[in-house]
């Protein structure tokens, strides 16, 4: 390319992973294009009834490294701890499900989680999609981040040094560009990525309908023996009919339609009177083979598609987009160390190979047949137990995300514990700057002499913490995931390994 490359990264798709990798690349100083076909944000599924987001213990962390929680949580909601069950003796609690199979607070065991520290980060919380993407797209707009609505990346070429996109009557040029245009992600179809996995056996419906006879379907969720049916307050029903799909997208949403597969479902002559909003969708589950070809990348929905079954498809996006940002922009710098960019792919795609099988797992239970029953009844016991219900909420909260980074001490690869530092400062707030930080709770002369090689890079901080978890040491990566720690004396040959490992050569 003989042209100038006026941005560092082009972004494709305004949606809160987009906003999100954007804002990351910006703290690192990046330039930063988005660029989104929608001329507007504005759209009734992303509100309530349907806009509803539980958030997990990764993206509430992320947020809260960010600086964010408090602009994204929603009035009068503060995050639970998972800890105040105790404390009240309430009869039964929800936490969380796995196919509309509820698991409980009081029988979850957090002393299973012992690098799990209290702190503004609880371990649940909802929050409305607009409202997520709002605050999203004015803190990167506050930023310097340049978002253009209205124009959707219609095709792409790239070279050995950038790419080309063309969108609407205009062309734009970047060193990289990040797919996160959703599910039917242009960039991903036009770079060429390999787009594997199952097939959908449901088409499933989001609707909010008014009935002549209201009392005639029940409330809860209800499984019968042609599917099932959720109505979490007269009127809002989700339902999905086992049709493989045949009817997502392929012609509009009538009240007439909604009536008939309302009746085959709930096998009741239910009668829909008006038709106030309906979406469709699928359990289909595709992933990418790869992130990344050339200077294209791809994250949330792009890289991967599930059903919304456990709300875990908003979560898996904001983690690509915080383990990317800072990869992309070390890589863009020319301080990222070899093989920093590819870890990306590592570290993500099992993640969401995993969610893909979790959602798999659950589209099984719910099938109309004696087997799905049966097994069932079965997950149901588990799911009782203190076992199982520990076992249901590390997976559901996202407690369980550990990236495989050499399993040199119990807490590589996991999400750091929010310290409270001797200065009253919290871990998470000391990781707003974007910069990694390398904490030293006994202050030894050797590490902060390491440390200080890459000063430019990380944050060195000798200080005690009010609870350290037996630890003496800990190197913490831009996105809050410790890349080495030690108990006792440090092993400063193996310190000065992952410091090199994650932020490259001494400056």
């Amino acid at each position: 390319m003989h042209h100038p490359v006026p941005y560092d990264v082009i972004i494709a798709g305004a949606g809160p992973v987009g906003l999100l990798l954007a804002c990351e690349l910006r703290l690192a100083g990046l330039s930063v294009l988005v660029l989104e076909q929608a001329g507007t944000p504005d759209s009734q599924l992303k509100r309530l009834p349907f806009g509803m987001r539980g958030l997990s213990v990764p993206t509430i962390e992320a947020f809260d490294r960010r600086g964010l929680l408090d602009d994204i949580a929603m009035p009068q909601q503060k995050p639970s701890t998972g800890k105040d069950s105790q404390e009240k003796k309430e009869p039964r609690r929800q936490a969380g499900h796995f196919a509309g199979i509820a698991f409980d607070h009081d029988n979850i065991d957090s002393a299973r989680w012992p690098y799990r520290l209290p702190g503004p980060a609880g371990t649940n919380m909802a929050a409305e999609m607009e409202h997520i993407e709002i605050a999203l797209a004015a803190r990167a707009g506050a930023m310097g981040v340049e978002i253009r609505r209205g124009l959707g990346v219609e095709s792409l070429d790239q070279s050995d040094d950038g790419v080309t996109v063309r969108a609407g009557n205009e062309t734009f040029h970047a060193r990289w560009l990040v797919g996160c245009d959703g599910g039917r992600s242009t960039v991903r179809k036009a770079a060429g990525f390999e787009f594997t996995g199952t097939d959908p056996e449901f088409t499933g419906y989001s609707v909010e309908i008014e009935m002549a006879d209201p009392d005639t379907l029940g409330q809860g969720r209800i499984y019968t023996p042609t599917g099932m049916y959720f109505q979490s307050r007269p009127g809002t029903i989700a339902m999905v009919e086992f049709d493989g799909g045949a009817f997502h997208r392929s012609q509009p949403v009538t009240p007439e339609h909604v009536q008939a597969v309302l009746r085959r479902i709930s096998g009741t002559d239910v009668t829909v009177t008006a038709l106030k909003l309906a979406t469709t969708w699928t359990d289909r589950a595709y992933q990418a083979t790869a992130y990344r070809k050339g200077r294209v990348l791809l994250a949330g929905d792009a890289a991967h598609i599930h059903s919304p079954l456990g709300g875990q498809g908003l979560n898996l996006g904001l983690g690509d987009a915080m383990n990317l940002g800072w990869k992309l922009a070390a890589t863009i710098r020319g301080d990222a160390p070899a093989g920093l960019l590819d870890s990306y792919f590592g570290e993500r795609h099992p993640v969401g190979a995993q969610v893909l099988d979790w959602s798999r797992a659950q589209v099984a239970l719910m099938r109309p047949s004696p087997n799905s029953r049966a097994l069932e009844a079965i997950i149901r016991d588990l799911i009782a137990t203190r076992d199982g219900a520990t076992y249901f909420a590390e997976r559901v909260w996202g407690i369980s995300v550990r990236y495989d980074l050499g399993r040199s001490h119990p807490l590589t690869g996991r999400s750091a514990p929010d310290f409270e530092l001797a200065d009253g400062t919290r871990l998470g707030e000391r990781l707003r700057n974007g910069r990694g930080l390398f904490l030293d709770f006994d202050a030894s002369p050797a590490l902060q002499a390491l440390a200080s090689r890459w000063s430019g890079r990380m944050t060195y901080i000798a200080s005690n913490a009010r609870e350290r978890l037996g630890l003496s040491a800990l190197l913490v990566r831009p996105d809050g995931f410790a890349a080495w720690a030690t108990d006792g004396e440090p092993d400063m040959e193996g310190a000065a390994q992952a410091v090199s490992r994650w932020f490259g050569k001494p400056e």
